[in-house]
């Protein structure tokens, strides 16, 4: 098997499944509980959550556990949209979001808030005068993801918070940090509200966060809170929470090697694809673990599920909008259909291997004149 979808989901490290295991058995006290098991539970909780904001450099209070980032997307953008609304309902956000952001954005404005949408540069960044443009005196909250899922764009987030504190230091700027965990490098100083899920970092599904900027106030939306879950009410989920936080020990202290690696694998990946008469939309400013291109001729759908007969797999969109059109490259390429319906994502790891992208290009050059010879015909 070759597995290229690391970026929909990643196998658990055994490390991080044998934390899972271990306070699954050892530690069975609810973290809410006043008795002596319930304070053992209570007591690692913290531990973990500690290790995470050592590794996110921000403070333990500021963290909120969740079910996973569109929860946590969830969270910040009705949060923000239902305490600041009578500051305003205006609100900001991209064609490159994961579903999770763009359908509540739909959903806020079918009840009466107003969603702009920043205009796309073709290299896959924002326009950022567009977005100066955009901010208005009634505008409460931003959300602009730091790496697109399906491309791999990276966003000057740094910059982005310059833009809104220079027009209006009263918006609040969220980002969809999922893709960015483990992929590169970030500073929630730049942010108010951050996104993250374990799964794309060797950690179980179930468990995400959100980053919430301690003096920021947000409406509750999963209500029962307690001490230990103020924002979001339910019982901690322990083992998982001390898996992320083995996982994102894991992931950050190999981080820069990984990206060194996963840098060398696109190399060569894109050294293969360049003899194919296709289209590379991925660039130089997206992060190595992802490569996108447009096949223009096949649809996507049809090639992936050719690569798997030979036991290879890719994805065409983002796992949630795997059989859609691409938003985002339907945005880049200005409707162009030949773009935007044939896209294949190839997401890359440290634990891919050389060997593998050889493999890769060999059954892909089997699968593109198959298909092309059908096409043809």
């Amino acid at each position: 098997m070759i597995y290229l979808d690391y970026s929909a989901t990643t196998p658990v490290d055994e490390r991080v499944l044998d934390s899972y295991c271990k306070v699954t058995r050892e530690f069975i006290g609810n973290a809410n509980s006043i008795h002596t098991l319930g304070v053992k539970s209570k007591e690692l909780l913290l531990q973990a959550t500690n290790q995470i904001a050592e590794i996110l450099n921000c403070h333990p209070k500021e963290l909120i556990f969740t079910s996973g980032a569109s929860e946590s997307n969830t969270t910040a953008i009705k949060g923000v949209a239902f305490k600041y609304v009578k500051r305003g309902r205006h609100i900001i956000t991209s064609k490159l979001e994961h579903k999770s952001v763009l359908e509540v954005m739909g959903y806020l404005s079918n009840i009466g808030y107003k969603i702009d949408f920043v205009n796309i540069l073709p290299n896959g960044q924002i326009d950022l005068k567009h977005l100066g443009e955009l901010i208005r005196d009634d505008t409460i909250l931003v959300s602009i993801c730091a790496v697109n899922s399906e491309t791999g764009f990276r966003q000057p987030l740094k910059t982005i918070r310059q833009v809104i504190n220079k027009k209006n230091p009263n918006v609040i700027f969220h980002s969809d940090l999922t893709q960015a965990l483990g992929k590169t490098k970030f500073y929630l100083s730049d942010l108010d509200l951050a996104s993250f899920s374990s799964h794309k970092i060797y950690s179980p599904k179930g468990i995400g966060i959100l980053y919430k900027k301690r003096d920021l106030q947000i409406d509750t939306l999963i209500y029962g809170t307690t001490e230990n879950c103020p924002f979001r009410g339910g019982t901690p989920a322990l083992p998982l929470i001390v898996s992320f936080a083995k996982g994102m020990r894991l992931i950050n202290d190999k981080l820069d090697s990984n990206i060194k690696k996963c840098e060398k694998l696109k190399s060569e990946l894109l050294k293969g694809l360049s003899k194919y008469p296709i289209q590379i939309n991925s660039n130089d400013l997206c992060v190595p673990q992802i490569v996108n291109f447009s096949l223009l001729k096949i649809k996507s759908e049809t090639f992936v599920h050719a690569l798997e007969r030979y036991d290879v797999y890719v994805s065409t969109t983002t796992a949630c909008s795997s059989l859609e059109e691409s938003t985002v490259l339907k945005a880049i390429a200005n409707g162009d259909k030949s773009v935007s319906t044939t896209s294949i994502r190839v997401s890359l790891s440290h634990l891919t291997t050389m060997t593998e992208i050889h493999e890769f290009l060999e059954i892909f050059d089997k699968v593109w004149n198959e298909l092309l010879l059908k096409w043809k015909k």
